[in-house]
Protein backbone atom coordinates (compact mmCIF):
# COMPACT_ATOMS: atom_id res chain seq x y z
CA UNK A 1 0.00 0.00 0.00
CA UNK A 2 1.59 3.31 -0.97
CA UNK A 3 2.14 6.01 1.68
CA UNK A 4 0.82 8.93 -0.61
CA UNK A 5 -2.08 8.50 -2.46
CA UNK A 6 -1.80 9.56 -6.19
CA UNK A 7 -3.02 7.23 -8.20
CA UNK A 8 -6.87 5.42 -7.13
CA UNK A 9 -7.01 2.79 -5.27
CA UNK A 10 -8.13 -0.71 -7.08
CA UNK A 11 -9.20 -2.27 -4.08
CA UNK A 12 -12.28 -4.71 -4.44
CA UNK A 13 -13.85 -7.50 -2.99
CA UNK A 14 -15.97 -9.20 -5.81
CA UNK A 15 -19.37 -10.57 -4.26
CA UNK A 16 -21.71 -12.15 -6.48
CA UNK A 17 -25.13 -12.49 -4.53
CA UNK A 18 -28.60 -13.32 -5.55
CA UNK A 19 -30.65 -10.54 -6.46
CA UNK A 20 -33.93 -9.51 -6.90
CA UNK A 21 -34.37 -10.37 -10.25
CA UNK A 22 -34.56 -14.16 -11.95
CA UNK A 23 -30.71 -15.18 -12.92
CA UNK A 24 -29.84 -11.80 -12.11
CA UNK A 25 -26.76 -10.71 -9.76
CA UNK A 26 -25.87 -8.03 -7.65
CA UNK A 27 -22.56 -6.85 -7.96
CA UNK A 28 -20.69 -5.11 -5.82
CA UNK A 29 -19.97 -1.42 -7.45
CA UNK A 30 -18.28 1.55 -6.08
CA UNK A 31 -17.03 4.85 -7.57
CA UNK A 32 -13.88 6.59 -6.18
CA UNK A 33 -13.22 10.39 -5.79
CA UNK A 34 -9.62 11.32 -5.32
CA UNK A 35 -7.83 14.22 -4.96
CA UNK A 36 -4.57 15.01 -6.57
CA UNK A 37 -2.18 14.19 -3.22
CA UNK A 38 -0.89 13.97 -0.34
CA UNK A 39 2.41 14.00 -1.39
CA UNK A 40 3.88 13.37 1.71
CA UNK A 41 4.15 9.67 3.40
CA UNK A 42 1.26 10.01 6.24
CA UNK A 43 -1.62 7.96 5.39
CA UNK A 44 -4.44 9.06 3.62
CA UNK A 45 -7.30 9.83 5.60
CA UNK A 46 -10.44 8.08 3.91
CA UNK A 47 -14.65 8.40 4.16
CA UNK A 48 -16.73 5.69 3.08
CA UNK A 49 -20.57 6.36 2.25
CA UNK A 50 -22.65 3.35 2.62
CA UNK A 51 -22.25 0.25 5.04
CA UNK A 52 -23.15 -2.23 2.66
CA UNK A 53 -21.05 -4.89 1.86
CA UNK A 54 -18.69 -3.19 -1.00
CA UNK A 55 -18.45 -0.09 1.33
CA UNK A 56 -17.23 -2.55 4.09
CA UNK A 57 -15.32 -4.30 2.13
CA UNK A 58 -13.34 -1.37 1.31
CA UNK A 59 -13.58 0.12 4.52
CA UNK A 60 -11.79 -3.10 5.95
CA UNK A 61 -9.20 -3.39 3.30
CA UNK A 62 -8.11 -0.12 3.50
CA UNK A 63 -8.07 -0.52 7.69
CA UNK A 64 -6.18 -3.46 7.80
CA UNK A 65 -3.62 -1.84 5.50
CA UNK A 66 -3.51 1.19 8.38
CA UNK A 67 -5.30 3.65 6.96
CA UNK A 68 -7.56 5.54 9.31
CA UNK A 69 -11.05 4.99 7.72
CA UNK A 70 -14.47 6.48 8.45
CA UNK A 71 -18.23 4.76 7.44
CA UNK A 72 -21.27 6.40 7.33
CA UNK A 73 -24.31 4.85 7.15
CA UNK A 74 -28.17 6.67 6.67
CA UNK A 75 -29.39 3.28 8.39
CA UNK A 76 -29.77 2.47 11.84
CA UNK A 77 -27.48 -0.48 10.96
CA UNK A 78 -24.72 -2.34 8.87
CA UNK A 79 -25.83 -4.49 6.06
CA UNK A 80 -27.59 -2.48 3.17
CA UNK A 81 -29.15 -5.51 0.35
CA UNK A 82 -27.22 -8.22 2.66
CA UNK A 83 -29.99 -7.54 5.32
CA UNK A 84 -32.26 -9.30 7.44
CA UNK A 85 -35.46 -8.56 9.47
CA UNK A 86 -37.50 -9.61 12.48
CA UNK A 87 -40.44 -9.93 13.13
CA UNK A 88 -42.84 -9.21 16.00
CA UNK A 89 -42.52 -12.63 17.20
CA UNK A 90 -38.64 -13.18 16.24
CA UNK A 91 -38.69 -14.66 12.93
CA UNK A 92 -35.98 -13.87 10.99
CA UNK A 93 -35.91 -13.06 7.04
CA UNK A 94 -33.52 -12.39 4.61
CA UNK A 95 -35.38 -10.31 2.48
CA UNK A 96 -32.24 -8.67 0.25
CA UNK A 97 -29.48 -10.92 -0.74
CA UNK A 98 -31.19 -14.61 -0.66
CA UNK A 99 -27.26 -16.41 -1.57
CA UNK A 100 -24.40 -16.11 -2.63
CA UNK A 101 -21.84 -18.16 -5.06
CA UNK A 102 -18.09 -18.21 -5.52
CA UNK A 103 -16.61 -17.82 -8.95
CA UNK A 104 -13.12 -16.54 -8.11
CA UNK A 105 -10.40 -18.18 -6.07
CA UNK A 106 -9.29 -14.98 -3.97
CA UNK A 107 -12.76 -14.97 -2.95
CA UNK A 108 -12.94 -18.86 -2.22
CA UNK A 109 -10.10 -18.39 0.01
CA UNK A 110 -12.27 -15.65 1.74
CA UNK A 111 -14.78 -18.07 1.87
CA UNK A 112 -12.93 -20.71 3.68
CA UNK A 113 -12.18 -18.72 6.26
CA UNK A 114 -15.53 -17.06 6.91
CA UNK A 115 -16.47 -21.12 7.04
CA UNK A 116 -14.07 -22.13 9.19
CA UNK A 117 -15.01 -19.29 11.70
CA UNK A 118 -18.67 -20.92 11.35
CA UNK A 119 -19.98 -17.36 9.79
CA UNK A 120 -21.32 -18.91 6.29
CA UNK A 121 -22.04 -22.58 5.46
CA UNK A 122 -23.49 -24.14 2.42
CA UNK A 123 -27.23 -24.14 1.18
CA UNK A 124 -28.02 -27.50 0.26
CA UNK A 125 -31.40 -26.99 -0.10
CA UNK A 126 -33.38 -28.35 -3.09
CA UNK A 127 -33.41 -25.32 -5.60
CA UNK A 128 -35.96 -25.95 -9.00
CA UNK A 129 -37.15 -23.63 -11.40
CA UNK A 130 -41.23 -23.59 -11.62
CA UNK A 131 -43.54 -23.42 -14.86
CA UNK A 132 -47.03 -23.56 -14.57
CA UNK A 133 -46.62 -25.29 -11.50
CA UNK A 134 -44.41 -27.86 -13.11
CA UNK A 135 -40.66 -28.41 -11.88
CA UNK A 136 -38.79 -27.69 -14.96
CA UNK A 137 -35.27 -28.30 -13.72
CA UNK A 138 -33.63 -29.39 -10.73
CA UNK A 139 -30.76 -26.12 -10.22
CA UNK A 140 -29.16 -27.41 -6.60
CA UNK A 141 -25.97 -28.53 -8.30
CA UNK A 142 -24.43 -24.81 -7.82
CA UNK A 143 -22.54 -24.49 -4.72
CA UNK A 144 -24.87 -21.45 -2.52
CA UNK A 145 -23.74 -19.90 1.06
CA UNK A 146 -25.18 -18.18 3.04
CA UNK A 147 -24.34 -16.34 6.06
CA UNK A 148 -25.15 -17.18 9.58
CA UNK A 149 -27.52 -16.57 11.63
CA UNK A 150 -28.52 -14.16 8.88
CA UNK A 151 -27.27 -12.75 5.87
CA UNK A 152 -26.38 -9.15 7.22
CA UNK A 153 -24.31 -11.38 9.54
CA UNK A 154 -20.91 -10.76 6.78
CA UNK A 155 -21.34 -6.75 7.08
CA UNK A 156 -20.91 -6.92 10.88
CA UNK A 157 -18.62 -8.89 10.80
CA UNK A 158 -16.48 -6.75 8.42
CA UNK A 159 -17.64 -3.84 10.27
CA UNK A 160 -15.94 -5.05 13.73
CA UNK A 161 -13.74 -2.49 15.07
CA UNK A 162 -14.29 0.03 12.35
CA UNK A 163 -15.41 3.88 13.16
CA UNK A 164 -18.94 3.32 11.31
CA UNK A 165 -21.52 6.14 12.07
CA UNK A 166 -24.76 5.00 11.60
CA UNK A 167 -28.01 6.93 11.34
CA UNK A 168 -25.97 9.32 9.27
CA UNK A 169 -27.08 10.80 5.90
CA UNK A 170 -24.33 12.64 4.17
CA UNK A 171 -24.20 15.88 1.82
CA UNK A 172 -22.55 16.23 -1.27
CA UNK A 173 -18.79 16.22 -0.46
CA UNK A 174 -17.12 19.81 -1.38
CA UNK A 175 -13.77 20.83 -1.66
CA UNK A 176 -11.93 22.77 0.93
CA UNK A 177 -8.33 23.34 1.71
CA UNK A 178 -7.05 20.40 -0.71
CA UNK A 179 -9.51 17.89 1.04
CA UNK A 180 -13.34 16.54 1.00
CA UNK A 181 -15.52 18.41 3.23
CA UNK A 182 -17.76 15.62 4.55
CA UNK A 183 -21.07 17.24 6.37
CA UNK A 184 -24.48 15.88 7.05
CA UNK A 185 -27.73 16.78 5.57
CA UNK A 186 -28.09 19.42 8.41
CA UNK A 187 -24.80 20.82 7.10
CA UNK A 188 -22.91 20.12 10.19
CA UNK A 189 -19.33 19.21 9.43
CA UNK A 190 -18.52 15.37 9.74
CA UNK A 191 -14.64 15.62 9.01
CA UNK A 192 -12.62 16.74 6.01
CA UNK A 193 -10.57 13.58 4.15
CA UNK A 194 -8.09 13.06 1.48
CA UNK A 195 -10.13 10.67 -0.29
CA UNK A 196 -13.94 9.58 -0.56
CA UNK A 197 -15.69 6.47 -1.39
CA UNK A 198 -19.27 6.60 -2.10
CA UNK A 199 -20.62 2.97 -2.09
CA UNK A 200 -24.32 3.78 -2.77
CA UNK A 201 -27.31 3.00 -5.16
CA UNK A 202 -26.53 4.64 -8.16
CA UNK A 203 -29.33 7.23 -7.83
CA UNK A 204 -27.98 8.59 -4.52
CA UNK A 205 -24.51 7.88 -5.49
CA UNK A 206 -25.27 10.75 -8.43
CA UNK A 207 -26.42 13.13 -6.21
CA UNK A 208 -23.28 12.23 -3.35
CA UNK A 209 -20.59 12.56 -6.43
CA UNK A 210 -22.10 16.30 -7.65
CA UNK A 211 -18.24 17.09 -6.95
CA UNK A 212 -17.50 15.21 -9.54
CA UNK A 213 -19.11 15.86 -12.86
CA UNK A 214 -18.22 12.75 -14.72
CA UNK A 215 -18.75 10.42 -12.02
CA UNK A 216 -22.06 11.68 -10.98
CA UNK A 217 -23.02 11.29 -14.90
CA UNK A 218 -21.79 8.08 -15.34
CA UNK A 219 -23.96 7.45 -12.01
CA UNK A 220 -27.23 8.74 -12.86
CA UNK A 221 -27.03 6.75 -16.31
CA UNK A 222 -27.52 3.37 -14.30
CA UNK A 223 -30.58 2.20 -14.64
CA UNK A 224 -32.64 0.58 -11.31
CA UNK A 225 -35.12 -1.88 -11.25
CA UNK A 226 -37.36 -2.01 -8.38
CA UNK A 227 -38.37 -4.95 -6.54
CA UNK A 228 -41.42 -5.79 -4.39
CA UNK A 229 -40.83 -9.03 -1.61
CA UNK A 230 -42.69 -10.40 0.99
CA UNK A 231 -41.95 -11.92 4.19
CA UNK A 232 -44.37 -14.74 5.01
CA UNK A 233 -44.86 -16.98 8.19
CA UNK A 234 -46.95 -20.26 8.04
CA UNK A 235 -48.30 -21.44 11.17
CA UNK A 236 -46.99 -25.09 9.80
CA UNK A 237 -44.69 -26.50 7.25
CA UNK A 238 -45.49 -25.75 3.41
CA UNK A 239 -45.35 -29.34 2.06
CA UNK A 240 -43.30 -28.39 -1.36
CA UNK A 241 -40.81 -30.45 -2.60
CA UNK A 242 -37.76 -27.71 -2.95
CA UNK A 243 -36.99 -25.32 -0.41
CA UNK A 244 -36.11 -22.30 -2.92
CA UNK A 245 -37.37 -22.15 -6.92
CA UNK A 246 -36.70 -19.45 -9.92
CA UNK A 247 -40.65 -18.96 -10.85
CA UNK A 248 -41.00 -18.24 -14.60
CA UNK A 249 -44.31 -16.24 -16.26
CA UNK A 250 -45.76 -15.07 -13.00
CA UNK A 251 -45.57 -12.19 -10.84
CA UNK A 252 -42.80 -13.81 -8.89
CA UNK A 253 -39.38 -14.45 -9.89
CA UNK A 254 -37.68 -16.27 -6.76
CA UNK A 255 -39.45 -17.76 -3.78
CA UNK A 256 -37.40 -19.46 -0.87
CA UNK A 257 -38.33 -21.16 2.75
CA UNK A 258 -35.52 -19.33 4.59
CA UNK A 259 -36.09 -21.39 8.04
CA UNK A 260 -34.07 -24.07 5.55
CA UNK A 261 -30.65 -22.00 5.46
CA UNK A 262 -28.39 -22.96 8.17
CA UNK A 263 -28.41 -21.34 10.84
CA UNK A 264 -32.54 -20.39 10.69
CA UNK A 265 -34.85 -21.78 13.23
CA UNK A 266 -36.38 -25.15 11.03
CA UNK A 267 -38.92 -24.82 13.92
CA UNK A 268 -40.84 -21.95 12.07
CA UNK A 269 -41.72 -21.74 8.60
CA UNK A 270 -40.29 -18.72 7.08
CA UNK A 271 -40.93 -17.52 3.34
CA UNK A 272 -39.73 -14.90 1.10
CA UNK A 273 -41.26 -13.76 -2.23
CA UNK A 274 -39.91 -11.67 -4.80
CA UNK A 275 -41.85 -10.34 -7.06
CA UNK A 276 -40.20 -10.04 -11.41
CA UNK A 277 -39.01 -6.23 -11.80
CA UNK A 278 -41.43 -5.87 -14.62
CA UNK A 279 -44.16 -6.45 -12.15
CA UNK A 280 -43.13 -4.38 -9.55
CA UNK A 281 -42.86 -1.26 -12.22
CA UNK A 282 -46.04 -1.44 -13.01
CA UNK A 283 -47.47 -1.47 -9.54
CA UNK A 284 -45.31 0.85 -7.38
CA UNK A 285 -48.18 3.08 -6.38
CA UNK A 286 -50.03 0.07 -5.26
CA UNK A 287 -50.85 -0.55 -1.31
CA UNK A 288 -49.19 -3.07 0.78
CA UNK A 289 -51.96 -4.61 1.24
CA UNK A 290 -53.22 -5.05 -2.59
CA UNK A 291 -49.45 -6.31 -2.61
CA UNK A 292 -49.68 -9.03 0.04
CA UNK A 293 -52.58 -10.24 -2.03
CA UNK A 294 -51.53 -10.66 -4.85
CA UNK A 295 -47.85 -11.96 -4.54
CA UNK A 296 -49.93 -14.54 -2.19
CA UNK A 297 -52.00 -15.28 -4.84
CA UNK A 298 -49.07 -15.93 -7.02
CA UNK A 299 -47.15 -17.99 -4.93
CA UNK A 300 -50.03 -20.17 -4.60
CA UNK A 301 -50.60 -20.68 -7.95
CA UNK A 302 -47.32 -21.36 -8.84
CA UNK A 303 -46.51 -23.57 -6.21
CA UNK A 304 -50.24 -25.52 -7.33
CA UNK A 305 -51.06 -25.47 -3.40
CA UNK A 306 -53.84 -24.91 -1.40
CA UNK A 307 -53.97 -21.44 0.21
CA UNK A 308 -53.06 -21.45 3.67
CA UNK A 309 -53.87 -18.58 5.73
CA UNK A 310 -50.14 -16.95 6.62
CA UNK A 311 -49.23 -16.36 10.32
CA UNK A 312 -47.62 -12.66 9.68
CA UNK A 313 -47.08 -11.34 6.40
CA UNK A 314 -45.01 -8.21 5.70
CA UNK A 315 -44.04 -6.28 2.64
CA UNK A 316 -40.71 -4.30 3.53
CA UNK A 317 -40.08 -1.14 1.80
CA UNK A 318 -38.84 -1.38 -1.82
CA UNK A 319 -35.78 -2.90 -2.78
CA UNK A 320 -33.69 -1.58 -5.54
CA UNK A 321 -31.17 -3.35 -7.94
CA UNK A 322 -28.95 -2.58 -10.77
CA UNK A 323 -29.89 -3.49 -14.03
CA UNK A 324 -27.36 -1.68 -17.03
CA UNK A 325 -25.69 1.38 -17.42
CA UNK A 326 -22.51 3.06 -17.85
CA UNK A 327 -21.14 3.18 -14.91
CA UNK A 328 -18.40 0.15 -14.20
Amino acid sequence: MPSGLKTRYHILQNFNVRGQRTNDCIFAWTIVVQTNGPTNRSQPTVAVVGAGISGLSYARTLADHGLPVTVFEKSRGVGGRMATRRSDNGAAFDHGAQYFTVRDERFQNCVDSWQHAGLVQRWTGRIVSLHDQNKDQDKSSTARFVACPGMNAICRHLAENLDVRTNTRVAPPTRCQGKWLVSDETGSELGRYDVVIVSAPAPQAGELLQGSHDLASRASSVRIAGCWALLVQFPARIDLDGDGAFVRDSALSWIARNSSKPGRNPDVETWILHASADWTQCRLEESSEAIQERLLDAFWDATGMAAVPPQFCRRPPLARCVTHGTAA
